[in-house]
C-alpha cells in the first residue's frame, strides 16, 4: 500500500480505478444503452474528445501514489478501441499496479485477440451475458448477437490462461429472470466465475423500476434449490459479490446485491470517464474534470487534484435511494459514458 493512501470521509481507501476508454458500443442493452435514447442519430464523443493513452497513464500514475493497486478498463465496450493493448501495458508498467483487468461483452475477442491482450499484461477478464437462449439474450442486447457468439469470446479468452474470467449476468424480473437456472447450469464446474447482478438504477435511460429487481436472496434461493450452495468468505474487505459456493466442488458463483444489501460502505473505487472527469460514484450526478490539471502535464498536479476530490468524498446512494426524491429527482450519469 502507498505511504500516501488517502480516505474519505468515511475512512474508505482509493484502491481502484475504472477507467472507460470509449463511450462506444456495438451492443445496444435494454439495462444500459437502450435504443429509444442511443439511436443511429446519438452523437457519441469524437475520437478528439477522448483521453489519450498518455492522459490516462497519467492519471492511473497519480491514482497508484494515493493508493490504488486495481485498474479496470471499461467502456463502452473497450475493445471497439484501437491499439488497446498500448495502453494495457502502458497501465501494467505503472509502480504500485498489480491488478489490471477488463470488462467485455467478449462479441470481439477473437483467439489472437485475446491472446495479444494477455501478452500486453491484462490479467483478467469480466464478461458480460445475460442469458443462455438466444431469444431471451438478443432482446437484452438488441442487435441480434448470439450467446454463441460470446460463448466463442469466453472460450478464446480460456484459452489463454487469464488469472480469472468472470461471467457477469444483469437480473431484470420479467426479461431475463427465468435464465438464472441455466446459466447457473452452463458455468458450474467451468472454473468460470459466474455473477449475478441485481437491476440497477444506474443513469436516466433504463427506465429502472424496484418491481423489475430481482433480489440477491431470490437468486441464491432459486439456484440452491436444484444446486446446493452455501455462504463463502470474502476474498478481501470490499469484494463486491458476496460469494457463495456448489456444496459439490462445482465452483462458485457471486452476487452483486447493490439495490437489496447495499455495499457503499467499504466502497474503494472511483472512475474515470473517458473525457477525463472523475466519479466518485457510479450513481454520480456529475463528475470533476481533470482535463485542465492534465493539460499542465505535471502528474503531481493530477495527484493533488484527485486527493482532493476524494478526501471530501461522502457519496452513499446505494443506501440513500429509496428515498423517493433521491431516485425520481437526482439526475445521474449514464454508465455507458463511466464503465460499470
Amino acid at each position: 500500500m502507498s505511504s500516501n493512501q488517502t480516505s474519505d470521509r468515511f475512512d474508505r481507501p482509493l484502491r481502484d480505478l475504472r477507467v472507460s476508454v470509449t463511450d462506444r458500443c456495438n451492443f445496444r442493452c435494454v439495462y444500459c444503452m437502450p435504443k429509444e435514447t442511443f439511436d443511429k442519430n446519438y452523437r457519441f464523443l469524437p475520437r478528439s474528445e477522448l483521453l489519450s493513452f498518455e492522459e490516462i497513464e497519467r492519471v492511473v500514475q497519480a491514482a497508484a501514489e494515493l493508493g490504488v493497486t486495481k485498474v479496470r478498463l471499461t467502456g463502452g465496450e473497450p475493445l471497439v478501441r484501437r491499439d488497446l493493448e498500448t495502453l494495457i501495458t502502458q497501465v501494467r508498467d505503472v509502480p504500485g499496479i498489480t491488478d489490471v483487468s477488463m470488462t467485455t461483452n467478449a462479441s470481439l475477442l477473437t483467439r489472437a485477440r485475446a491472446r495479444s491482450l494477455r501478452d500486453a499484461g491484462l490479467q483478467r477478464l469480466n464478461v458480460s451475458l445475460d442469458a443462455m437462449d438466444d431469444e431471451t439474450f438478443m432482446r437484452v442486447n438488441d442487435v441480434d448477437v448470439t450467446v454463441q457468439t460470446v460463448l466463442d469470446g469466453i472460450e478464446n479468452a480460456a484459452q489463454v490462461d487469464f488469472d480469472s474470467i468472470k461471467v457477469n449476468m444483469v437480473v431484470k424480473k420479467g426479461l431475463n429472470d427465468h435464465s438464472i437456472l441455466p446459466m447457473a447450469r452452463f458455468f458450474h464446474g467451468t472454473g468460470q466465475i459466474l455473477r449475478f447482478i441485481e437491476f440497477m438504477d444506474v443513469g436516466n435511460s433504463n427506465a429502472w423500476d424496484l418491481s423489475h429487481v430481482t433480489t440477491s436472496g431470490e437468486i441464491a434461493d432459486i439456484i440452491n434449490a436444484e444446486l446446493p450452495i452455501r455462504p463463502a468468505e470474502a476474498n478481501y474487505r470490499g469484494e463486491v459479490a458476496k460469494r457463495w459456493e456448489y456444496q459439490d466442488g462445482g465452483g462458485e458463483i457471486g452476487i452483486i446485491s447493490s439495490v437489496s444489501e447495499p455495499f457503499c460502505g467499504d466502497c474503494s473505487r472511483a472512475r474515470l470517464s473517458a473525457t477525463g472527469s472523475i466519479y466518485t460514484c457510479l450513481f454520480a450526478s456529475s463528475g470533476h474534470d481533470l482535463r485542465p490539471a492534465l493539460r499542465e502535464g505535471d502528474t503531481d498536479t493530477v495527484r493533488e487534484k484527485l486527493r482532493k476530490l476524494w478526501s471530501v468524498r461522502a457519496d452513499r446512494y446505494s443506501e440513500t435511494r429509496t428515498q423517493t426524491s433521491v431516485i425520481h429527482i437526482r439526475p445521474k450519469v449514464e454508465m455507458s459514458f463511466i464503465g460499470g
